[in-house]
């Protein structure tokens, strides 16, 4: 069975294909020179791979290939808001895709900058906005300003159907915070108890902010559907359904090194195992590894205790760091991790992190990195 590694970059797609996971080649570039945020392999049929790029002369996108990249189509309606739109929206990039339920062949889901949601259901041919996130009536309260937070604009991301009710959606936003409907969209609420605000004064009353929270990346379970995880701007937090309430394990990891990063992976088969890749967020927040010596933290019981893994990397001198969409998991045992960095180099582990290596350098600036099994 082939294991591909779908990369998008600054300026390109490209994919990495091992048969052993030891062995890799590169193939590439695809839409050299355009920023492409994500790339992803339907897990469902195994064949659609869809990709969210901002091209230069077609504007911000999706792509659909079914031959393994060789060749990519536009869709033929792209995640766009309205014309006329009261809030004079308008998509400046696609960030965000996520496939629908399995139950729901064809159904996939976009997020953007600024914030919106979208859906297709003809295996991302046609998208449409979701009117019940877009046009809520207090969704300008949630996303503050359709022009704040992040560098590059604010974004919607973590897309997350639920996998015991595909009618279960969760999002986050950065910033806004975490949002949950219980029917396909049309109805929303905060999901952000918990979650530390630090950036924000403590209100008179003392009582939490339900929303306006800036989580980087939210998952769940592939094990355990009633567990998820989310790296936010504050912290790492842990929760457990039924409890709606945010729970912040990250306080467990060593005090010199904080529990402030983008992304976060779980282990496909351990509920209790998880990874994150610590990033300086103090002063001035520059995003790199703490003393410019990266490591990866993992922990196997549910993030009442941390592993440092460092072995392979760089002991000093490392200014680079993993965004929020580049770091994934493969299916194998043991389990493999994968990342990409901000200075092109393409890591991976597969004894779970007692080990790293640098697969592949050189490449542009890496957004996102998704693990894939091609049919």
């Amino acid at each position: 069975m082939p294991h591909q590694l779908y990369i998008a970059t600054r300026k390109g797609i490209w994919i990495a294909t091992s048969t052993d996971r030891e062995q890799w080649s590169l193939w590439g570039p695809a839409f050299l020179g355009t920023q492409c945020h994500h790339v992803m392999l339907d897990p469902r049929d195994r064949k659609t791979l869809l990709a969210a790029s901002r091209q230069w002369h077609l504007g911000p996108t999706v792509f659909r290939s079914l031959d393994g990249g060789a060749t990519w189509k536009e869709a033929a309606t792209p995640p766009q808001f309205p014309k006329g739109d009261v809030r004079e929206r308008a998509v400046d990039h696609v960030f965000w895709l996520t496939p629908g339920h399995a139950s729901e062949p064809g159904v996939w889901y976009a997020g953007t900058s600024p914030k919106g949601l979208f859906k297709s259901v003809d295996h991302g041919v046609t998208w449409a906005p979701i009117s019940g996130f877009n046009d809520h009536p207090e969704q300008h309260k949630w996303v503050g300003s359709d022009k704040d937070q992040t560098p590059d604009g604010g974004k919607l991301h973590s897309i997350i159907v639920d996998a015991k009710d595909p009618k279960r959606l969760y999002l986050s936003m950065s910033g806004g915070g975490t949002f949950t409907s219980p029917d396909g969209g049309e109805s929303w609420k905060p999901l952000n108890s918990g979650v530390a605000m630090d950036f924000a004064p403590p209100k008179p009353d003392g009582s939490e902010y339900e929303y306006g929270h800036d989580p980087h990346c939210m998952v769940q379970s592939p094990v355990a559907p009633d567990r998820f995880w989310q790296q936010n701007h504050c912290g790492f937090y842990r929760m457990d359904r039924p409890s709606e309430k945010w729970v912040r394990v990250g306080k467990n990891m060593p005090a010199e090194i904080g529990d402030i990063g983008f992304g976060v992976v779980p282990h496909p088969r351990e509920a209790d195992t998880a990874w994150v890749f610590p990033m300086d967020g103090g002063g001035d927040w520059p995003r790199t590894p703490i003393g410019g010596k990266p490591a990866v933290y993992m922990t196997r019981d549910a993030g009442a205790s941390w592993q440092r893994q460092d072995e392979g990397f760089p002991k000093e001198q490392a200014w680079w760091t993993v965004k929020r969409q580049a770091m994934c998991a493969d299916r194998g045992t043991p389990a493999g991790l994968y990342f990409g960095t901000t200075n092109g180099e393409l890591w991976g582990t597969v004894d779970e992190g007692a080990s790293y290596r640098c697969l592949f350098r050189h490449l542009p600036h890496i957004f996102s990195v998704t693990y894939g099994e091609p049919a």
